[in-house]
């Protein structure tokens, strides 16, 4: 029986990927660095010190200091604070309203370290999602494609991967959904083509958010 839907947050509950790509590829360059924006979306999900290793090994052969990474990675955030609010992802509350009509659990399961995230999702989505249904960065070891952070979402919720859903957008999040063994739809809201997503392992791939939302109720998931 499906009891509850785990979404991932940025490119699915907002629209906030294009200034991820944006804050990531230009704040890289100030370090010797270079990343081009496709590059953030294969990326998403990953903890920050992941991406920037991957980097640094690519053009300094090493990891990346602590300290260079907490130096890059302010860097980014910085730059990702100059840009505009992104804005809720269409369709999104449109689906969360159908889900919660179906007295399903709505899980957040999100790579961000945000301390303000309750607030920014409370504002956007009011009376959606609770404090003790959120996954953040702050909550694992290990982030996406590693399991843990769906395993833990599965754990906060107190269900079974059976009863679960996951609505993902990025490849790394989809190989993290399916390593926990949940169905997850993937919805393409950014400019990967549909195959990268089916070969992440996704079970249905959508066009969008709003797509979903339409089409939720004609699914027998």
């Amino acid at each position: 029986m499906l009891k509850a839907i785990l979404f991932d947050m940025d490119g699915v509950l907002f629209d906030s990927m294009p200034n991820h790509a944006y804050a990531w590829s230009h704040a890289m360059t100030d370090f010797g660095l270079r990343m081009e924006p496709e590059e953030v979306y294969m990326n998403e999900g990953r903890t920050g010190k992941g991406t920037i290793n991957i980097l640094s090994n690519r053009f300094w052969g090493r990891d990346a200091t602590d300290d260079e990474v907490q130096q890059i990675y302010d860097a980014k955030s910085a730059l990702f604070n100059t840009l505009p609010e992104p804005k809720p992802m269409p369709g999104a509350l449109d689906l969360l309203n159908k889900v919660r009509a179906q007295g399903l659990m709505r899980v957040i399961v999100t790579g961000s370290a945000t301390h303000a995230l309750l607030d920014r999702v409370n504002a956007a989505f009011p009376d959606i999602f609770s404090p003790e249904l959120m996954v953040t960065a702050f909550d694992v070891r290990h982030g996406k494609p590693n399991p843990e952070p769906y395993l833990m979402g599965l754990r906060k919720a107190d269900i079974q991967p059976s009863e679960a859903i996951v609505v993902e957008n990025a490849p790394l999040g989809i190989q993290a959904a399916r390593a926990a063994g949940i169905f997850t739809i993937a919805v393409n809201t950014g400019p990967l083509p549909d195959s990268v997503l089916y070969e992440a392992g996704a079970n249905i791939v959508m066009p969008s958010m709003q797509h979903l939302a339409d089409h939720w109720e004609e699914k027998k998931y």
